[in-house]
């Protein structure tokens, strides 16, 4: 695809972090790569991080994306589990914004929405549609899965997305 831009969809967490590249050029859509980036749970919360960021540069380094896209976090019924994602999260932002690349953040019901048309999809309906929209795509697993709805999603939104910025940038 010549003049495609390539994006980055992340789907945080301490545990897993999904990761999904595709390319887009006009309304064309092209799965690169996707997998996840796991950290060890036997290891302090410092660590886990270091082990995410560095998984996330090592991804970032490799495939070269031109904007990256993450998802928003949603509350959890437990306080610690909300926390750890919070902080997951924070370097999940962090890594793409160390490289240079612009952030942007959708919810989980925007990413549903635009992938499969309904914000309360399920993790199926949401893999049927990745695999439809990526064709030929095997999606490591579903935190890949997710990651590749993040991407898809970015796609949809961001030529809006360049446009805000710009205009932002305009009125400073």
């Amino acid at each position: 695809m010549t003049g495609a831009r390539r994006y980055i969809g992340l789907d945080p967490g301490l545990r897993n972090t999904g990761w999904g590249v595709i390319e887009a050029e006009n309304n064309n859509l092209r799965h690169i790569a996707n997998g996840s980036v796991a950290t060890d749970s036997s290891l302090e919360t410092a660590q886990r991080l270091r082990q995410l960021h560095d998984g996330l540069a090592e991804v970032l380094a490799r495939w070269s994306p031109t904007e990256a896209a993450v998802e928003e976090t949603f509350v959890n019924r437990n306080a610690r589990s909300t926390l750890q994602l919070g902080l997951a999260r924070g370097v999940v932002l962090l890594a793409p914004a160390l490289v240079g690349l612009s952030v942007f953040e959708y919810s989980p019901n925007k990413i549903k929405k635009s992938v499969v048309g309904a914000g309360h999809a399920d993790k199926h309906q949401v893999d049927v549609m990745v695999r439809h929209l990526l064709p030929g795509c095997e999606p490591a697993d579903m935190d890949a899965t997710d990651a590749l709805a993040v991407a898809i999603c970015h796609v949809h939104h961001a030529a809006l997305n360049r446009r805000t910025l710009v205009l932002q940038a305009a009125a400073v």
